[in-house]
């Protein structure tokens, strides 16, 4: 299954574990992107509902992850 955004990459391979920062980093790339603040809102709320775990499978299913 391809992501929703798969022209967007974020570089999370070899980068810090913190939660907030892969967080930050998808965020920022979405923004930069220019996708829409409501579905940037969705994509929140969707990689938070859960634990570490869901929080980058979601990632994976909303941008390509390298």
């Amino acid at each position: 299954m391809s992501p929703k955004y798969p022209e967007i990459t974020v570089q999370l391979v070899g980068q810090d574990g913190n939660a907030f920062l892969i967080l930050a980093k998808t965020q920022k790339a979405l923004r930069k992107a220019k996708v829409s603040p409501e579905e940037i809102n969705l994509f929140l709320e969707q990689a938070t509902a859960g634990d570490y775990n869901e929080l980058l499978s979601t990632i994976q299913q909303w941008v390509t992850v390298e």
